[in-house]
Order: structure tokens, then C-alpha cells, then sequence
């Protein structure tokens, strides 16, 4: 017996000293891209080596330990997060200390070819409310900011527009002036440019509120007169990129109030290799493109419009920040979010080049988007890495990643290197 446990406690021991591969979930939602012209089913193939159904949509690649979606030990049965209580050295001791026994941050990828709702994160005052009254919407109690990073074009809604650009719809939106109301509309022409946030906020969060609280009734003809006159419009003139989003959105969801609350959020477009930073009670929507995503661990999701499921408006405030990363060095990008839990690196490494991933005080996930290489660190055998496949790798664990093909690309999720610094 006491020689099994011996056998046992050095088989864990090689476990925690040398990166772990993983076997991760999809998602099947209906707005994901249909059959294998997406990431997400082309990573999730090989990751699994399950075949692709040439019907199903394919909506989200889940990296973590998010029960929702979990990861699991390659070969082994034993989730990630299981190991993880199981070995919480892995984590490091101030991640360990900040939040217990499991990875704070979930990995992901997004293939979208339809619009996701119009939806906010709670902050965690909020998450903790919503979840205590109703479990089985809100399933932790956790926040959830959250980050984009285009692998494509990618194309979103994010935060309420300015002072400036509201004024602008209702002059020439006269659908929305006719549903909320011409006093109403008109209460944000005497604020000065140069009011305060909280006042220009307040005037966009009752308008926006007004048009998700109203009858069906009145949005359906509402809508179907926005239709009618676009349609014309565009015989006379180029519409904008904000109309012909509009037009594009009732196509996908008819007679949605969140068509019309479209003119009142940021319309943003993001190249290859930017990033889309979304704080907690921000409304924003993802139109489509595809995205790695990093976020706090959490899947509450407060959804506003756009969307045949659950709706609560009460949360919802906030502007994009777009970021385009840091160089850490030739081949490797950094996005740092303002958020502790996460920050994400993107790698293109160059064949026969190398790159140093150094030691690093917490947990990191490795996702490997194309080509192949090999992995050397403090154990004696090399390992391959091929393209779909995911890592766990320890805290305080450094080791090198050689490219083998015309270029390796990877992306490196993690805790915020802001944290470490703190100490």
C-alpha cells in the first residue's frame, strides 16, 4: 500500500512540473458560424478529434474551469478544475490567496455569424444579488469583464453614444422621437457639451429604457416603419454604416426592440489583432467576426434586447476601450484589460525561431491557432505542440516554444501581470 502511494505521490509530482494537455468544450449556440469554415469548429476537431456536423453551428471553443463549459486533463477523465483543488500549488500562492482554488480568468474562442443580444455583465455587488434571487438565470456570483481580440474583422456594439451623437439620432431618427416621446427626446438638448458624465448617462439610460420597456405592439410598427422609410432612403442616397446595421439586425431578429436601441450604442469595428475591453454593466453586443475572448470566470449574462431569452435592463452603463497590445519582444504582443484577472499575449513565432515564455508567478492557458512546434522546459524530453491543442501551465514554470512550420501562432491567456506587480 505504502509503496502505491509512494508510486502515486511522484506521478503527481511529474504532473505539476511540466505543462498539461488539455481536451476542451464547444458551444452549439444558434448565432455561431455553421460547419468548418470557423475557428471554433476547426480547433475544437482537432482538439477532440471529434468530426465537424456540416449543419450545426459552431458558436464558442470554452478554455477553462468553468463548470458551463469545463477542460479536462488529456486521456485522464479528471477536470482541470478538480486537478487544480487537488494540486493548488499549480495556481501560485497569490492567486491562491486573491481567489482560492481555481483559475480566475476563462479562455475562449468566438466564431459569430449572427448578432448576439444586447447584454452587460454584472459588477460583483450586482452578480451576487442577481444570483442569491434568481440561481437558476445567474449561476455564480462572480463579475465579468471581459475582452475581444479579433482574429478577423470583427464587428460589435459596445457603450452608449455621446451627447453629440444622440442629439444627431433624434434628429434624424424619427421613429424613436415618436416612441418615447418628443418632451423626453427633447430633454437632452439644453445640456451642455460639457455636462456632467453622470447627467449625459442618465439622459441615454432613459431613452434606451424606454424604448426595451415599451409593447410589442408599438415596437413592431415602429420598426416596420423604420424599415419601410430605410429602404426608400437608400434608393436615394448611402445610408450609414449605422442604418445598414439597423436594416441588417431586423433581418436577423424582426419586430426586436434592440434594433431600435442600436442608434444609441457605439458601433465598433475592429482589425486583426485589436481588442475590444468591456467592464462590468457596459451594454455592448457582438455582431460578427470571429475572437479569441478572455473574461473573469463567470457566465451571468444581464440581456437587454436582440434576443428571444430572459431580459433585464437594469444594468447597463459605460464606453469601449479599444487597445492594440504592447510588444514584448519580435514575435509576441501583449493586451493588458484594466482588470486583474487577465491579460492575453499573442504569438507569431517564425520557423526555426524561438520564443522564452519566463517564469511567471500564476496559471497560464496555451492555445494553439495554427502550425506546430516543440515545447523544451526543466523536464528531459522535448514535446511537440500542434496546432488545436491547449496547455495548462503552472505558475513559476519557464520553458521555450520553437516553431517547426512557416510561422506558429499561439495566444496565452493568464493572470494580469498588473497583479504580480502590486506585491
Amino acid at each position: 500500500m505504502e509503496e502505491n502511494n509512494n508510486t502515486e505521490i511522484k506521478k503527481r509530482k511529474r504532473m505539476i512540473n511540466k505543462p498539461l494537455r488539455l481536451q476542451c468544450a464547444v458551444k452549439n449556440y444558434n448565432w455561431g458560424i455553421v460547419g468548418n469554415k470557423s475557428h471554433v469548429s476547426r480547433l475544437f476537431c482537432l482538439n477532440s478529434g471529434t468530426h465537424i456536423n456540416p449543419n450545426e453551428p459552431y458558436a464558442e471553443f470554452w478554455i477553462g474551469t468553468h463548470e458551463s463549459g469545463a477542460s479536462f486533463l488529456d486521456h485522464g477523465g479528471l477536470s482541470l478544475k478538480e486537478w487544480i483543488s487537488k494540486n493548488p500549488d499549480v495556481l501560485g500562492d497569490r492567486v491562491l490567496n486573491k481567489w482560492g482554488g481555481d483559475l480566475p480568468f476563462l479562455f475562449k474562442v468566438l466564431s459569430v455569424e449572427k448578432a448576439l443580444s444586447i447584454q452587460a455583465h454584472p459588477d460583483k455587488e450586482l452578480a451576487r444579488t442577481l444570483h442569491k434571487s434568481q440561481p437558476s438565470l445567474y449561476s455564480d456570483e462572480n463579475h465579468k469583464p471581459e475582452m475581444a481580440l479579433a482574429l478577423t474583422e470583427f464587428e460589435a456594439l459596445c457603450g452608449f453614444i455621446s451627447l453629440k451623437e444622440l442629439r444627431n439620432v433624434l434628429c434624424t431618427v424619427p421613429e424613436i422621437v415618436d416612441l418615447v416621446g418628443g418632451a423626453d427626446a427633447e430633454q437632452c438638448f439644453p445640456v451642455s457639451e460639457f455636462g456632467r458624465s453622470q447627467e449625459v448617462k442618465a439622459i441615454v439610460e432613459s431613452i434606451f429604457s424606454q424604448i426595451l420597456l415599451s409593447s410589442r405592439d408599438e415596437i413592431c410598427e415602429i420598426v416596420s416603419r423604420l424599415k419601410w422609410r430605410l429602404n426608400l432612403e437608400k434608393k436615394k442616397r448611402q445610408l450609414t454604416d449605422k442604418e445598414m446595421l439597423v436594416l441588417r439586425l431586423e433581418g436577423q431578429y424582426p419586430d426586436d426592440a434592440g434594433v431600435l436601441a442600436t442608434f444609441l450604442l457605439n458601433y465598433v469595428k475592429l482589425n486583426r489583432g485589436e481588442a475590444l475591453c468591456i467592464g462590468a454593466n457596459e451594454p455592448h453586443a457582438y455582431i460578427r467576426g470571429e475572437c479569441i475572448e478572455c473574461m473573469a470566470t463567470s457566465d451571468n449574462v444581464v440581456r437587454a434586447g436582440l434576443t428571444s431569452k430572459h431580459r433585464d435592463i437594469d444594468a447597463a452603463e459605460g464606453f469601449p476601450q479599444i487597445l492594440k497590445g504592447i510588444s514584448l519582444n519580435p514575435h509576441t504582443t501583449r493586451y493588458l484589460p484594466p482588470f486583474e484577472e487577465f491579460e492575453v499575449d499573442f504569438c507569431i513565432i517564425p520557423q526555426a525561431a524561438s520564443v522564452v515564455f519566463p517564469s511567471v508567478a500564476g496559471p497560464s492557458l496555451f492555445l494553439f491557432i495554427s502550425r506546430n512546434g516543440t515545447l523544451s522546459a526543466g523536464f528531459s524530453k522535448e514535446q511537440i505542440v500542434e496546432e488545436g491543442e491547449v496547455l495548462f501551465v503552472p505558475a513559476y514554470m519557464e520553458f521555450t516554444i520553437t516553431s517547426q512550420s512557416k510561422e506558429l501562432h499561439l495566444y496565452r491567456a493568464g493572470v494580469n501581470s498588473s497583479f504580480f506587480q502590486a506585491f
